[in-house]
């Protein structure tokens, strides 16, 4: 395309104009050369760009080409990324549009970081957390660390503490840094079998051993997990059977600790076993209710929202919704950070409602796969699409509600568009801990 063509005549909007000098030759003024996926030096690709877009886009690109020492070459060599990725992130100054893939997403969350550009990283850390899951879960995290991002370490946490059988028998487990598997080990609420957690460790030293170059026996073994880390899995936990035909064969225990837990199992133990053996603590899910009476006879067919924060930060698990008796109800529910108007969460699918324990109505809970971690103070809109039978609904509501020692303040969502409000409505309570 060159001047004579009159294209821009035919482009309306600067978006239209700049998304076609995306990867593009003409007017480029400086051009990037980076290999074509990582690790890969000898493959080199190029591409073009230009200055003007992408300084007023990112504050180092900006010191970049027209700082005081600005780079005059029309050539810039990037090798610490790959091809993919910055592309990725051109798209996004050029567009306002990117590709996000499983393959991609963390390199572009750690460019968008290094430049500067905030809207790609919140985008990449919001893809990452609807597609976080316990397969995944140490990829992710040691990039949230890397990166600070807080929130998404702490759902990476939430997802570890949650699934945590299967995310320390997934294949990334074992290539995490040590520093990660200590803060695993130590933790006081995991849902796993101590022995699984025990194999998951071993099976790491193994591997580790195997970087470094050393035969991985169990004296090695030992000393590369540490005694830190040996000393936090909780042996007693173990039964009889599974500590002789895991932990006795993986020779990390010293002759002298198998003896210990020998005659532990047998009960002729007289001194202070040199383990913990008290179990893993349960997650403990807390309820926010915020109505006080409670009457039947309203249908949900739009969307039912409202705002609230809270006082504390605090793991979001769930939403309880009012339903009706035998009822089925097919759900929709979105939680949202209000002022970003980012999708924190959601969930879908078709619930049955039973009696409450505790109040006079029929309902069911909706449980996020991942907890949400919310912030103390920040404003949060919970939306829901909500079909079935002519259900129960809440009055008198309260607009401050403390549960667990954590406030929540409630208020009305311009969201909502079926009647749910502070004072009455759907959301009986939130579920957290």
């Amino acid at each position: 395309m060159t001047g004579e063509d009159n294209w821009q005549t035919k482009l309306l909007t600067i978006v239209e104009r700049t998304t076609l000098m995306f990867n593009n030759e003409l007017l480029s003024d400086v051009k990037f050369v980076v290999p074509l996926s990582n690790g890969e030096g000898e493959r080199k690709m190029v591409i073009p760009a230009h200055k003007f877009v992408l300084a007023i886009s990112s504050p180092l690109f900006f010191t970049m080409f027209y700082g005081q020492m600005a780079e005059t070459k029309d050539s810039v060599e990037l090798p610490d990324c790959n091809y993919e990725s910055l592309l990725e992130l051109f798209r996004f100054l050029y567009t306002d549009r990117v590709n996000l893939t499983g393959s991609n997403v963390m390199q572009v969350f750690c460019l968008a970081n290094k430049y500067m550009v905030s809207s790609l990283a919140q985008k990449c850390a919001e893809y990452l957390r609807e597609n976080l899951k316990a397969s995944n879960v140490f990829c992710i995290l040691p990039y949230a660390r890397k990166l600070k991002d807080k929130h998404l370490a702490d759902r990476c946490w939430n997802v570890i503490e949650m699934h945590t059988e299967e995310a320390v028998t997934s294949d990334e487990f074992v290539t995490v840094e040590r520093s990660v598997l200590k803060s695993v080990v130590k933790r006081r609420t995991l849902k796993v079998k101590e022995v699984e957690l025990f194999k998951a460790a071993d099976l790491w030293a193994t591997k580790e051993c195997e970087r470094q170059g050393v035969i991985p026996v169990g004296e090695m073994k030992r000393q590369i997990l540490g005694e830190d880390i040996v000393k936090a899995i909780r042996f007693p936990l173990i039964s009889q059977k599974e500590f002789v035909s895991a932990v006795i064969d993986s020779q990390i225990l010293t002759l002298d600790e198998v003896g210990t837990m020998m005659k532990h199992y047998c009960g002729v133990l007289k001194s202070p076993l040199p383990f913990k053996k008290t179990r893993r603590g349960k997650l403990f899910h807390l309820r926010s209710n915020r109505f006080q009476k409670f009457s039947s006879g309203c249908y949900y067919s739009k969307a039912d929202s409202i705002k609230f924060t809270v006082s504390k930060p605090i793991m979001l698990r769930g939403v309880q919704y009012f339903g009706s008796k035998h009822g089925k109800h097919t759900v929709f529910t979105e939680v949202k950070d209000t002022v970003q108007n980012s999708c924190l969460g959601k969930e879908s699918g078709t619930y049955h409602s039973k009696k409450d324990a505790w109040n006079n109505y029929h309902g069911f809970d909706v449980l996020f796969e991942s907890a949400l971690c919310l912030e103390a103070n920040k404003q949060y809109t919970l939306v829901s699409v909500f079909k079935g039978l002519i259900s129960w609904y809440g009055l008198e509501g309260q607009t401050t509600v403390e549960s667990g020692g954590v406030q929540f303040t409630f208020s009305e969502s311009n969201c909502d568009f079926n009647n749910t409000s502070v004072t009455r409505g759907q959301f009986p309570a939130l579920i957290f801990s």
